[in-house]
């Protein structure tokens, strides 16, 4: 029996318990009375994730579809068998319709749009010149996105720095820099701070009350890589220095037409937010609103208009191919399914598995305790998606947007930074992370394994973390 005829089969079987919940009430799973054995499937998937790549990379490589199927039933399975198909059907089709068809049509949008930027010519990847271009992403990542800029900047650095011996630890700043901190300072940046924004948040919030500790940490991470990378551009010097197989040539910027299709997208995003119909379908029970219909719509559009009017040869040049953005797919709707039952518990509070983890944001005197807030929030989205676990500390805050704005800011601030800058701690924190390992390793980058991606984000993010709650959050 195939693997094709078994994934038939699990669709049809999934569509059969959607089909059933269309005519039921369903019922919100109840974290309470979940184990933290709902808990293992989100962190199998994630050990796959891990050591994958590392000990068995041929085998991942050619099967980690698989591994994310196999993983998401050992959640699917047990929901619908423990909690009924009403409820595990709609806890399960609520995240994936609501949560991660948006998600991942975005990602898809921005990579397809963004690939459809062309920078012809090379710079010199010089310590100055790579400083330049980090700086240059992470302010473009606020606008675009950090998805949209990490695609828009990572080939133009590849290229600047292929004769460089040492060009790994290049990346590994872009991945903190581009990837990450950069979108910090609009909803548009990063997803948390776009959920923020749906759940009530003004939109210049973002950029009034998170530039400074933004700027902070963009510069000391700067600051860190024009160090690293003059010592290591000096050592070069010494050694056999390969040729430049993209020499030095003036700069050039092609597909232009794909910057209006940006802010196409961007609109889309707005739109979604500030027009509100009442209008809403019942699809399986889960009630699905109109403007989002029409915004993942425009975002499809968006990217089909891209590939059409777009020339081919920007695309070829680039890079470009849907593997990528396949094995974010993929792997992300198995973290979105394994993670149901996580959030849940979450939701539970104090009386879920994580009922530790709630008496530790809230003070003796019932105060939040914002470094805990920003401690947790941020290990969290290392390895949770840092939307979902936004909005889960958001809501542990209050979830009153204009409380949260005014009078408890520093709370509100903390969770978002947590879980903007420390999506940067693993490939897994954020989308753009892992789409940039796999650019860069098909580009021959010797990347770091997973947990040699955390050695280099504990020895450079955590110090500056660590600054960050003695300044600002103390």
């Amino acid at each position: 029996m195939t693997f094709k005829y078994l994934l038939r089969v699990f669709l049809l079987a999934t569509c059969f318990c959607m089909a059933s919940t269309a005519s039921q009430a369903a019922e919100a799973l109840d974290g309470a009375r979940m184990s933290l054995i709902w808990a293992i499937p989100f962190a199998g998937i994630l050990l796959s994730i891990a050591t994958g790549p590392l000990f068995y990379p041929h085998l991942w490589e050619h099967h980690y579809g698989k591994f994310a199927a196999f993983w998401s039933a050992c959640i699917i399975i047990p929901l619908l068998l423990s909690a009924g198909f009403a409820s595990a059907s709609h806890a399960l089709l609520h995240t994936i319709l609501l949560e991660y068809v948006p998600f991942i049509l975005l990602l898809f949008a921005l990579y397809t749009i963004a690939g459809g930027i062309y920078l012809e010519g090379n710079l010199r990847g010089t310590p100055a010149a790579n400083t330049l271009l980090l700086a240059i992403g992470a302010l473009f990542a606020s606008f675009v996105g950090t998805t949209g800029a990490s695609m828009i900047m990572i080939r133009p650095l590849l290229r600047a720095n292929d004769d460089r011996v040492f060009r790994v630890h290049t990346v590994v700043f872009f991945i903190f820099l581009v990837s990450n901190i950069g979108g910090a300072l609009t909803p548009l940046g990063d997803p948390p701070l776009f959920v923020g924004f749906l759940k009530g948040v003004d939109f210049f919030w973002t950029a009034k009350s998170l530039w400074l500790e933004t700027l902070f940490v963009a510069l000391i991470v700067l600051t860190a890589f024009f160090v690293l990378d003059m010592v290591l551009h000096k050592r070069e010097d010494r050694l056999h220095h390969p040729l430049d197989p993209t020499p030095d040539s003036p700069l050039s910027l092609h597909g232009m037409i794909n910057f209006a299709l940006l802010g196409v997208v961007i609109g889309a995003i707005l739109m979604s937010a500030y027009w509100k119909p009442g209008i809403s379908f019942s699809l399986a029970g889960v009630e699905v609103q109109l403007q989002n219909v029409v915004r993942d719509a425009i975002f499809v559009v968006a990217a089909m208009a891209s590939l059409v009017l777009t020339k081919t040869s920007f695309r070829i040049a680039n890079g470009f191919s849907w593997g990528p953005i396949l094995e974010v797919a993929l792997l992300f709707a198995c973290i979105f399914i394994c993670i149901v039952p996580v959030i849940a518990m979450l939701n539970a509070g104090s009386q879920g598995a994580f009922a530790s983890l709630v008496a530790l944001v809230t003070q003796p005197d019932g105060l939040p305790d914002n470094v805990a807030y920003f401690w947790l929030t941020g290990m969290l989205s290392s390895f949770l998606d840092n939307a979902p676990t936004y909005l889960v500390f958001f809501e542990l805050a209050g979830g009153d947007p204009k409380m949260l704005m005014t009078g408890l800011a520093p709370t509100l601030a903390a969770i978002s930074i947590g879980a903007v800058f420390m999506g940067a701690n693993t490939y897994i924190g954020n989308a753009p992370n892992f789409m940039v390992y796999a650019i860069a390793r098909g580009a021959g980058v010797k990347m770091p394994s997973f947990f040699g991606y955390m050695i280099w984000s504990g020895a450079i993010l955590v110090p500056s973390f660590l600054l960050v709650t003695l300044i600002f959050f103390r």
